[in-house]
């Protein structure tokens, strides 16, 4: 097992650096760069700059270069923790994402806690009672969540929360609290308003998941095993619980590693949505300006999550299931 994770991160490396050139690359295809980017924003507000401060400022951020010369500046910092420098805010890429990255793992994992929690009982449920009123019922929400993109779900909430429940639907505190030190008070109104984005994010993700499990229920339901098991006299709950359940999560496990950077998609639009700072608005803003250093790290980070997410992914069914570990 140590040598497959080892090789599996050996060959990381290869599909990093094909990514981070790939990436580079297409952010800088539309015309133009970071300075005609500016001179738009300057020249919308009535002003101007002159061919002088135009090429001084190309000079300065050293877009002057050649690509493959901006490439390199940027990628070999990535080994001692260097990640570029973002024009547009003048500070370091890191201390840019650092904080926002973090409020997007934790909106990211509490989703994907909320999907396996919600999804797996209901897979369960609707697997053992087959095409029954709580089947079909489950069945229809499932197939109704999978149709609403999550950015209109955001819109919803804030139409609902706002105007029909009357509270602060935006934001991950009551206006008063922003500025507030830590205390109880403040926590519980973290989350008060952390729940909404996470069921948010996660609602698609559960859809999928619970039509995954109840697949994978009812074909392993009808295992010879299952029948042995029952015709040893066993308890159903003991038979479900202990043989079932262990395998038929495993095409779960299997499409965990997808379900990470989808979480971390979400949270751009639904950050965007919401005004919550996450990596999506500083993201956006990137592009539209064309911030390449900027927004190639955030690209990159998503990319890296990736890698990981389907590495852990083998890791858990491999544990989980003996007979892929012997292979």
């Amino acid at each position: 097992m140590l040598a497959y994770i080892f090789r599996r991160i050996l060959g990381m490396l290869p599909t990093l650096i094909i990514i981070s050139f790939v990436t580079f690359i297409v952010i800088q295809l539309p015309p133009g760069d970071f300075v005609t980017s500016v001179q738009a924003e300057i020249a919308a507000t009535g002003g101007g700059m002159d061919a002088a401060t135009v090429e001084s400022l190309r000079v300065r951020y050293g877009l002057d270069q050649p690509k493959i010369v901006q490439y390199w500046r940027w990628i070999s910092g990535f080994p001692r923790g260097d990640f570029g420098f973002s024009l547009e805010w003048n500070a370091p890429v890191w201390d840019v994402i650092a904080g926002r990255m973090g409020w997007t793992l934790l909106l990211s994992g509490l989703a994907l806690v909320f999907m396996w929690v919600v999804s797996i009982p209901i897979g369960i449920y609707s697997a053992r009672h087959q095409y029954s009123f709580g089947d079909n019922l489950f069945s229809f929400l499932g197939f109704l969540g999978l149709s609403i993109p999550d950015f209109m779900l955001s819109l919803i909430w804030l139409v609902v929360g706002t105007l029909v429940l009357g509270i602060p639907a935006y934001g991950l505190y009551t206006p008063e609290m922003v500025d507030a030190p830590w205390s109880m008070a403040k926590f519980l109104d973290l989350l008060a308003h952390l729940w909404a984005p996470v069921v948010i994010m996660g609602i698609v993700g559960t859809a999928e998941l619970i039509r995954i499990m109840r697949g994978s229920m009812l074909e392993v339901l009808n295992q010879q095993y299952i029948t042995t098991a029952r015709a040893k006299g066993l308890p159903e709950k003991k038979v479900v619980r202990k043989y079932a359940v262990r395998m038929a999560i495993n095409p779960l496990i299997s499409v965990l590693g997808m379900q990470i950077p989808k979480m971390i998609s979400s949270s751009i639009i639904v950050g965007l949505v919401l005004s919550i700072p996450t990596i999506g608005p500083i993201f956006l803003r990137s592009l539209t300006t064309q911030d390449m250093y900027l927004a190639g790290a955030i690209l990159m980070f998503m990319s890296l999550l990736l890698l990981v997410s389907n590495l852990l992914a083998d890791i858990a069914l491999a544990w989980v299931d003996p007979r892929i570990r012997y292979e």
